[in-house]
């Protein structure tokens, strides 16, 4: 499998603006089946911390006051990242951020994002719900840390990718996984994705 960029922001509500903005980001690069390499930082926008988001997290709006302005730590995570393919679990929300926060810099994204959690939702189906916790527990993958922490979900998340990418080779005997597949099999209908990859 081909390098992929594992994402996971924390932030301060759920739709990005003036006073919804990123607090941290996590990123691991996954290549040839294992973790590589990791980013993560705090990052202060001047944004207020909402009391539920600061005990959902444990990030306060002290640690959010001592860290990088948002610009500097964007600006290296994209350098970091480059043109490696995306991918986060809830993609959608992680997406809107990281487009949203390059934007204020000029910059815009290259690379598609695949979605775990569209992913997990097709390919495991037996699994009790697909919250990414619940999923790393259910498939006995490695406790990253706590979770609401961008690292700690960054790693569960590629984890649960590399999870995937065995049950594919192994229950459905494909054996080219790469982020392209990812993003054309989360876009099949649950009912439909047997048939789908009986095709590839």
């Amino acid at each position: 499998m081909d390098p992929i960029a594992v994402i996971d922001f924390e932030t301060t509500g759920v739709t990005p603006g003036d006073n919804c903005r990123a607090t941290e980001i996590g990123v691991v690069i996954l290549d040839q089946g294992r973790i590589v390499d990791r980013y993560q930082s705090l990052m202060n926008a001047g944004v207020w911390v909402p009391p539920f988001i600061e005990s959902l997290t444990g990030i306060s709006n002290a640690m959010v006051r001592a860290a990088p302005p948002t610009a500097q730590v964007m600006g290296e995570v994209a350098d970091f990242v480059g043109d490696i393919p995306l991918l986060a679990h809830n993609a959608s929300f992680d997406q809107k951020f990281w487009d949203a926060e390059l934007a204020r810099l000029g910059r815009r994204r290259r690379q598609a994002f695949a979605c775990s959690l569209l992913l997990s939702r097709r390919l495991l189906p037996e699994a009790p719900n697909h919250k990414l916790g619940t999923l790393n527990r259910w498939a006995r993958l490695p406790d990253t840390g706590q979770a609401h922490r961008a690292m700690a979900d960054a790693e569960m998340a590629a984890n649960l990718t590399l999870h995937i990418a065995d049950r594919l080779r192994e229950r459905h005997g494909v054996r080219q996984v790469s982020h392209e597949l990812f993003c054309r099999l989360q876009k099949v209908p649950a009912a439909k994705i047997l048939e789908a990859l009986k095709r590839l």
